[in-house]
């Protein structure tokens, strides 16, 4: 019998668990510390005893620096392993927020090609480190984790979805405001909710999940606000997403994966990679975008019910 998740499907299961996490869900928390009047030669010891190779300065939680296993190799080569961290510490570090998109901390980790980030919280205290390790670690558990529901109980899902899934013809409007992270994917969470209650093949409620997430996202970070629809009749799922301005310049530029016009700051909240409209596209079974400068952008995504995975 062939697996429930095959190759081509895998990647639309790898965006829904990316979606899911925040950096607070992989970041190790048991913290090795070291003070700033704690030697070089202290902190190799720790590194050797924990078997880690970055050690985070920090005093009550405040992080001032982090000493890697370079900076060690450093004080040994030229001498200055009997110094203080003051002095030999990194100190112009890179740190994540623990409510951060996980896809946020994985950009970061391909930019910068660092082993670590140390993580702080909305009080700029730290709270935990994480490794591209713990990243991947975290990810391969969530989709076996996954896969292993979906086939474990396959049959019986399919079962359930024949006698429930007749739930009479479902429509529903959310109103998105524009640079409102703080509540982006209420809407594509409620839509996911509906669905499960009425007994629909997970597949086919990732599929719905991540094209109106990555909708939803993309009123929120590049329109001046819009709406967010969804009907759910017999045959199919239509997710659209109306704004009203301020338009796309290029429409087939913006279909190219990893293309963005995203602010810095955008980007600096972990989102505007460019692949949210290539994500939805993907994630359709039809596809329609239009757009006029000025005017606004209505994206629409039909998912068919029918014989659909």
């Amino acid at each position: 019998m062939p697996s429930l998740v095959d190759a081509s499907k895998s990647s639309l299961l790898t965006l829904e668990i990316v979606f899911n996490l925040k950096v607070r869900d992989v970041m190790a928390t048991n913290l090795i510390t070291a003070a700033r009047v704690d030697t070089m030669r202290h902190i190799q010891n720790l590194m050797k005893e924990h078997r880690i190779s970055g050690v985070p300065i920090a005093e009550n939680g405040r992080l001032f620096g982090l000493v890697s296993v370079d900076n060690i190799l450093r004080a040994l080569d030229f001498g200055f392993i009997g110094d203080t961290a003051e002095g030999r510490m990194t100190r112009n570090l890179i740190v994540l927020e623990d409510n951060m998109p996980l896809s946020f901390a994985m950009t970061w980790f391909e930019r910068y090609r660092v082993g670590r980030f140390p993580v702080l919280d909305k009080d700029e205290k730290l709270v935990g480190i994480v490794t591209s390790g713990d990243v991947m670690s975290k990810i391969l558990f969530e989709m076996n984790s996954a896969v292993n529901k979906l086939e474990e109980g396959g049959e019986q899902q399919a079962a359930a979805a024949s006698q429930s899934n007749t739930g009479g013809r479902y429509f529903r409007e959310f109103r998105i405001k524009k640079f409102d992270f703080e509540t982006g994917g209420t809407a594509s969470s409620e839509i996911r909710r509906v669905l499960k209650e009425r007994g629909y093949n997970p597949k086919l409620i990732r599929r719905a999940a991540i094209a109106s997430y990555e909708l939803e996202i993309n009123l929120v970070a590049h329109s001046d606000g819009g709406r967010l629809s969804c009907i759910i009749d017999d045959d199919r799922i239509e997710i659209t997403a109306k704004d009203s301005g301020p338009g796309i310049p290029d429409v087939e530029q913006a279909m190219v994966e990893g293309f963005s016009t995203a602010t810095d700051w955008i980007r600096s909240l972990g989102f505007g990679a460019g692949l949210g409209l290539p994500n939805v596209k993907r994630a359709s079974d039809t596809f329609d975008i239009r757009s006029q400068m000025g005017l606004g952008t209505i994206v629409k995504s039909i998912i068919n019910l029918t014989d659909s995975e």
